[in-house]
């Protein structure tokens, strides 16, 4: 249960960063909240490749593999996006620094939970 409130908290703070570096009078641009679409890419082929493979054996695995990998790739193009923008000059740096603060935390809260959630094979809600 405090597993639960901690992932949300820490969820709420990432987001807020978020919203700050998008919201805040002297930045004033939305350009940064196109990382939303990496917040939510990111856990789906970590999702699909736990369904596909068995997990029985202690060998490493092509399709989990590949999906680390694609995962790798989604969260690094999350920061690199604030910091192309700020590059071009499309949100200012101290934007850039608050999106970057909150890419940190929503990433961490998203390992957090499947560190904590996702040892268990079935899926149910009983869990939380």
């Amino acid at each position: 249960f405090i597993a639960l409130i901690s992932l949300s908290f820490g969820g709420a703070v990432g987001l807020m960063f978020l919203m700050l570096g998008c919201a805040l009078p002297q930045y004033n641009q939305y350009w940064p909240l196109f990382v939303l679409f990496f917040y939510i890419l990111s856990p789906i082929p970590y999702c699909i490749a736990r369904r596909l493979v068995d997990d029985t054996d202690a060998t490493s695995n092509a399709c989990k593999e590949l999906a680390i990998f694609l995962t790798t790739g989604i969260v690094v193009s999350a920061f690199g996006l604030p910091i192309v923008f700020a590059r071009a000059e499309l949100i200012y740096w101290g934007a850039c620094a608050l999106v970057l603060t909150g890419n940190t935390v929503i990433f961490a809260t998203i390992l957090g939970f499947f560190l904590v959630f996702g040892s268990n094979d079935d899926f149910s809600w009983q869990q939380w």
